[in-house]
């Protein structure tokens, strides 16, 4: 990888991460579309840890509030449930399972399988509509002091889906949440706040592939990761800004354009399945 793909690819991974548009899928497609070697699960992986970043650092004083709370739950266990931001946080935790199991379990697939062009494009219609529905069908009568331990592991394996390129992270969790009842703007921050930790745990694992045969240089990773943080906090101050009065309708059409088009550049040999070779 290039000085110069890892700022784009980090561009990228900041523009998108945040959007219910996938940034795993539109590192994949940018690649193969500039003829660029896939970047691979590791690169991905890595350069979230900056968009992570800037969530820690934006959402500071609620994640603050929530672990002081989660440290005294853990001094009077039984009141866990009577406080709300004790109970995001064990729900956070709860949350964090499904992701980590099946990462786990598809560890294969999803540095191989799961990259395909085809199954890209079909996942970005599919659950483009299912924003789209679950938006428009969607009560907003909760907020995040409704929280439930259903409702927690509900969002953890709509957050586990995203492990295929294409899903969504904030777009899987997000559908869920509309889909429970949660208004917009609650909906999108849990989604960012569940991911913290999923997100630094797949990053910190695959850093020991980072320079490997198999992997891009620690350089430019490094560099795409610092290009993603900055981005990626624009991104949010202005996408919980968007959401407080607009719909997700705007990125549903998107998702649903781009996979079309990936069909068809795929269905005219424009593009391989399997376009830029792996690094």
């Amino acid at each position: 990888m290039s000085w110069l793909e890892a700022i784009v690819l980090g561009l990228i991974q900041g523009l998108t991460e945040f959007l219910p548009i996938s940034s795993s899928a539109h590192l994949r497609i940018s690649a193969a579309f500039a003829g660029w070697d896939d970047p691979g699960a590791a690169f991905t992986a890595v350069s979230q840890i900056g968009t992570e970043t800037a969530v820690i650092i934006y959402f500071r004083k609620k994640i603050g509030r929530i672990f002081a709370a989660w440290f005294r739950s853990l001094r009077r266990p039984r009141t866990w449930r009577d406080d709300p931001e004790s109970r995001m946080a064990w729900l956070v935790i709860i949350g964090t399972i499904p992701i980590a199991v099946l990462g786990l379990l598809f560890q294969d697939s999803i540095e191989h399988a799961f990259r395909d062009l085809r199954l890209i494009a079909t996942t970005l219609i599919v659950f483009g509509i299912a924003l789209g529905v679950a938006d428009h069908l969607g009560q907003k009568k909760y907020s995040l002091d409704h929280l439930t331990i259903p409702h927690g592991l509900a969002y953890g394996f709509a957050q586990a889906l995203a492990l295929i390129p294409g899903v969504s992270r904030s777009g899987g969790t997000v559908t869920m949440g509309r889909l429970l009842g949660y208004r917009r703007p609650q909906a999108t921050e849990y989604a960012f706040l569940l991911a913290v930790p999923a997100v630094f745990s797949s990053g910190l694992y695959k850093l020991t592939d980072i320079g490997g045969a198999d992997a891009p240089a620690w350089g430019p990773t490094i560099l795409g990761t610092v290009v993603a943080f900055l981005v990626g906090y624009a991104v949010i101050a202005w996408l919980m800004r968007y959401i407080s009065t607009h719909s997700y309708l705007p990125f549903v059409i998107y998702r649903i354009a781009l996979g079309v088009l990936l069909f068809v550049l795929v269905g005219f040999d424009v593009l391989a399945p399997d376009a830029g070779p792996a690094p």
